[in-house]
């Protein structure tokens, strides 16, 4: 039999915890969350190289084409009930295109999402549990596929401009495929850059991220997008 280390009396549930890191892949690896709001938190991002402006659609276009490579820190702000205070998470993510990222979820829980190429695994570190998908399968038309993926984003998203909203440059993703899973994603973006990102799935649920210190085109050591589940771990294949 596994032995499970205790959960912190405040440890939330397996669903709630699993809420925090779904910004980014949208509900790919745990049960779709009604009626989550979010706020916006971000504070404005400095040390950024400044590119040349221009419309949501063109630096989405531009930062695909030349970001092969990048790093930063993200912020998420969630409302998990109405009356309630919002769950604050913040970690650290990287990719390497196309299909290669880390997202590292540090607090308030210790969460991490790997994608080799190949595969994605997800591992809670309290629960001892890793979830192991297709890379393909998991991140589908999911906001990981448009930031981390491929040039052939517009074969699996619909794209729109929205306009100038707080300082940003927005568009609207509307994934093609009807199952999908996200009604709608919006990126905003300053300096060629995206600095933040709404998530609508289809069940209602929204998430909203704030992406800082964004580093382009670093060097990534290759372990940085391998991930072996360490002994003990309850490791779920889907």
């Amino acid at each position: 039999m596994t032995r499970r280390r205790a959960l912190a009396p405040r440890t939330a549930s397996p669903i709630r915890r699993r809420a925090l890191a779904l910004g980014i892949v949208a509900a790919v690896l745990a049960p779709p969350l009604a009626r989550i709001g979010v706020a916006v938190l971000a504070p404005p991002l400095a040390g950024i190289a400044v590119a040349q402006q221009g419309t949501a659609l063109a630096q989405l276009r531009q930062f695909v084409a030349t970001a092969q490579a990048a790093r930063g820190r993200f912020v998420q702000l969630t409302q998990r009930a109405e009356g309630r205070p919002p769950q604050r998470s913040e970690g650290v993510f990287s990719f390497s295109r196309p299909g290669r990222f880390r997202w590292e979820i540090r607090v308030p829980y210790e969460q991490l999402l790997v994608a080799d190429g190949e595969r994605l695994f997800f591992y809670d570190r309290d629960l001892e549990q890793v979830t192991i998908r297709s890379v393909g399968e998991a991140i589908g038309a999911s906001p990981a596929a448009i930031l981390f993926g491929a040039a052939d984003m517009e074969e699996s998203f619909e794209l729109s401009e929205v306009g100038e909203r707080e300082a940003l440059q927005w568009l609207a993703a509307t994934p093609r495929a009807r199952d999908a899973g996200v009604e709608r994603i919006e990126i905003g973006f300053a300096d060629g850059q995206p600095r933040a990102m709404r998530v609508r799935d289809s069940f209602g649920g929204v998430a909203e991220l704030h992406f800082e210190a964004l580093e382009i085109n670093p060097v990534l050591a290759p372990e940085t997008f391998r991930f072996v589940p360490p002994p003990g771990a309850d490791v779920i294949r889907q």
